[in-house]
């Protein structure tokens, strides 16, 4: 027989002792207010009280070891009245600390000991009470971390919830002011430790409240994200599939956090477009209605594209992009270490696309050199392969400019040969144009002439997947190497010599970027103010030498064309024809040797001063000869037209020396601006480099969609990305399938006319849109109802009474089938 306890001490015991009046029944929730405002005057109560919860925690430990089922047994009424007292003491702790110095442990040990003995009501109210005890700062987070992790694994999922919750908003609130690192290292090295363990459970709760904190940005250092990422080689599948979709997923992510930041910081950082008002005014007031709608509509458009644009370019360049593997201190180990554990692992063919991912992802973010990795991917490149988009999104990737082209190259030949071929399907031509041309914009030295202008000749293709993708292939290697391409293919390149940099080839900065603007910009505030006399003289004096030149070569011209015989003006076109095409060859050797025309400006300068001198002599000497001699008429002709020779060559001779100049003083310029740039730049000049660099992106935009004239536009048609853009940019599969076009079913298609009808209103025919006009009427109605003329109205009547005459006349002999009779 179990032993008789004394009489436990009740709540309504301590109420009726109370001040407040003898056998005056209180609740807890009321004496805890009175204790509040008053503490000194209950401290006998609180004694009293707390006497009572001590003989309620003896108590149900007694129960718990006398039977394993006290949970479900006679014991709901004492585990109601300890969770009741759990949370008393808990919430009048703060004005009794000496009184109250013991109940943080006394909770802990009865939660650390008999948790999963524990009723889920009391359990509950257990950690209630605990938390709050935290929250009031009577115990510290450090000190229950390890009960709260063990609370997440008991089987609870009410407690797990709160343990989760209070973890995660504690550490928040602690680094919301400022970071205690001290603090922090001491619970990231719990959750470490717990994350390294065997124990999958427990694991698994850490890593969740690790990715909790690291995607809030509280703990946004590189111990998480390399914890994080260590993840991946823990020994359950469960917490490495986990970590490798949160590395994969990471940047999809919404941040619920900084919800209200976020959006002021969008407002902050909203790109500008600038636009001049000409630009504008044109837009709106220029042009009849329909041109002003278009160019409106064009303007939007241009709006719309320079701010997605910018937002990318400020995306990718700035500190809002971001991945838990640029933390990585081992980058290279990492990647092997996971390289190895694929081809090792027995996983499911997901798991192992998501680890292959991840590699590809390593080895283009931190320009890694994994060779082995580009063999193992040659194995799955087959059309028919089950996702085979993502995998190959994965091998361009992979692909950057330190990894050497001899390791990519089967890779990329097996590419080509598998998709694209004549027998192949039209979806697998164009994926296989648009990988080829994503590995040549990272690796363009795997391409050679004659695949190139194989795999052109699918531009002329009648899919237009295809088609574009082969156009697009065109145009970045109009960019990258244009001398690669046929010559009806090149277009209009900027640089006709361009070449891709050979293999471990580094560009060195040598100037501020932009910097060239804000020299532009001062120089022409400068000509514009002061220059502006002297430049419009030097120009009228250039002028009126070419007018002369040219007038005395007309003149020439029409004596020679008056004083010859057919035979010699034949003969005098031949000639003219010869020096211009030996103008044009001149031209294209200008072309093919610019740098030696650089080299040798000096010499041309003197040339051209020598021939110009000739000239002026040989002027003088014509004019001389006409004043003077009168000789016979075939001789003069013969004098003229060999003067007439030399005079052309010696103008072809000075046009090529003209731009050797014109060449010489860019070079002289970009070197004074390269003298220029050692400079140190303000804010304000930083600022006006970017105000510039806005409105030069406007003015090519506007350019480009045809709303504004003179600008050349060539250099921008396709800006290669740098190498670190490159790296950044996440390849999605998506897009190496875009345009290609797939059967829809015939639901999808009910979808899409329902889509398109959202917007439309009800059908009405044109007369009853016209008859619920509001108005007058419209011309066609007005002339409708104009009184005719007389002739045209007698005309009319007569018309109609032949057409009534004519219909009886024929009405009656009109057959109706064969009769019957006779």
């Amino acid at each position: 027989m179990p032993r008789q306890h004394a009489p436990a001490f009740t709540p309504e015991a301590a109420s009726e002792s109370a001040p407040g009046g003898a056998g005056e029944r209180q609740s807890l929730p009321a004496l805890q207010g009175k204790m509040k405002r008053d503490p000194e005057g209950y401290e006998e109560e609180l004694r009293q009280l707390r006497r009572h919860f001590e003989s309620s925690v003896f108590l149900f430990r007694q129960q718990a070891a006398l039977s394993s089922t006290s949970s479900s047994g006679g014991g709901g009424d004492v585990a109601k009245e300890l969770g009741d007292l759990a949370l008393f003491l808990a919430h009048v702790a703060p004005f009794y600390p000496e009184d109250l110095a013991d109940l943080p442990d006394q909770i802990g040990g009865l939660l650390d000991t008999n948790a999963r003995a524990l009723p889920s009501g009391l359990r509950v109210h257990l950690v209630q009470a605990l938390i709050l005890l935290v929250n009031r700062k009577i115990v510290d987070l450090e000190d229950t971390m390890e009960l709260f992790m063990e609370l997440q694994v008991i089987g609870d999922r009410a407690v797990k919830k709160l343990a989760v919750s209070h973890i995660v908003h504690s550490i928040r609130r602690m680094n919301q002011t400022h970071k205690n690192e001290i603090r922090n290292r001491k619970m990231q090295n719990i959750l470490f430790t717990l994350l390294q363990g065997e124990e999958e459970s427990r694991a698994k709760r850490a890593f969740t409240i690790l990715c909790d904190l690291h995607r809030r940005r509280v703990w946004f250092d590189e111990r998480t994200a390399n914890a994080i990422c260590n993840a991946c080689f823990h020994a359950s599948s469960r917490i490495m599939i986990a970590a490798i979709s949160f590395l994969l997923g990471y940047e999809n992510v919404e941040q619920e956090d900084d919800s209200d930041a976020s959006s002021s910081e969008d407002e902050a950082q909203n790109p500008q477009v600038i636009l001049s008002k000409e630009d504008v005014y044109k837009a709106n007031h220029k042009g009849t209605t329909a041109t002003k709608k278009k160019k409106k509509a064009k303007l939007q458009r241009v709006i719309r594209s320079m701010k997605r644009q910018q937002r990318k370019s400020t995306q990718e360049a700035g500190s809002n992009y971001y991945s838990p593997l640029t933390y990585l201190k081992d980058p290279q180990g990492f990647a092997e270490k996971l390289f190895s554990r694929l081809q090792k692992c027995n996983e499911r063919f997901e798991v192992r696309m998501m680890m292959l991912k991840v590699i590809a992802r390593t080895i283009g973010f931190h320009h890694l050199v994994l060779l082995n990795f580009y063999p193992y991917l040659q194995r799955y490149v087959q059309p028919h392969q089950r996702d085979v988009t993502t995998l190959l999104a994965a091998a361009v990737q992979a692909c950057h400019d330190m990894v050497p082209p001899d390791a990519v190259e089967p890779l990329f030949k097996q590419i080509v040969n598998q998709f694209v071929h004549d027998r192949s399907r039209p979806e697998a031509i164009a994926v296989g144009l648009n990988v080829v041309r994503e590995i040549c914009m990272r690796i363009p030295l795997l391409m050679n002439e004659d695949l190139l202008q194989d795999l052109v000749l699918y531009k002329k293709s009648h899919e237009k997947a295809v088609s574009i993708a082969a156009r697009s292939l065109v145009t970045l290697f109009r960019e990258i190497c244009p001398s690669l391409l046929v010559k009806k293919d090149r277009g209009r390149p900027v640089d006709p010599k361009t070449r891709p940099k050979a293999f471990g080839e580094t560009t060195v900065a040598s100037d501020v970027p932009g910097a060239e603007l804000l020299d532009e910009d001062f120089s022409s505030e400068g000509e514009g103010e002061g220059e502006g006399n002297e430049s419009d003289a030097f120009e009228s004096d250039d002028e009126k030498t070419n007018k002369l030149d040219t007038d005395e070569a007309m003149e020439e011209e029409d004596e020679l064309s008056g004083g010859e015989d057919d035979t010699e003006e034949a003969d005098e076109d031949q000639d003219i024809s010869d020096h211009n095409s030996d103008k044009n060859d001149d031209g294209l050797e200008y072309d093919s040797d610019v740098a030696e025309e650089e080299n040798d400006a000096s010499d041309d300068d003197e040339q051209l001063s020598e021939h110009l001198d000739d000239s002026e002599s040989d002027v003088s000497d014509q004019d001389e000869d006409n004043d003077q001699d009168d000789k016979s008429k075939d001789s003069c002709s013969k004098t003229n037209k060999r003067k007439l020779s030399d005079y052309i060559g010696q103008l072809n001779a000075a046009d090529a020396s003209l731009r050797a100049l014109k060449k010489l003083a860019g070079a002289k310029k970009a070197e004074t601006s390269s003298d220029e740039a050692g400079k140190i730049l303000s804010d304000e000049d930083f600022k006006r480099i970017r105000e510039l660099k806005a409105k030069k992106e406007a003015k090519m935009a506007l350019a480009q969609h045809g709303l504004s004239k003179g600008t050349d536009t060539r250099s921008v048609t396709f800006k290669i990305p740098s190498s670190d853009q490159l790296s950044m940019k996440r390849v999605d599969p998506s897009m190496l399938e875009a345009h290609i076009r797939r059967k829809l079913t015939k639901e999808e298609r009910l979808e899409l006319v329902k889509a398109g009808r959202e917007d439309r209103g009800k059908y009405q025919a044109k007369t009853a849109v016209k008859q619920k006009k509001t108005g007058g009427l419209s011309n066609r109605q007005k002339q409708h109802k104009k009184r005719m003329p007389l002739a045209a109205s007698r005309a009319k009547a007569a018309r109609s009474r032949q057409e009534k005459k004519n219909k009886q006349k024929h009405s009656g002999k009109q057959f109706r089938g064969r009769k019957a009779w006779k």
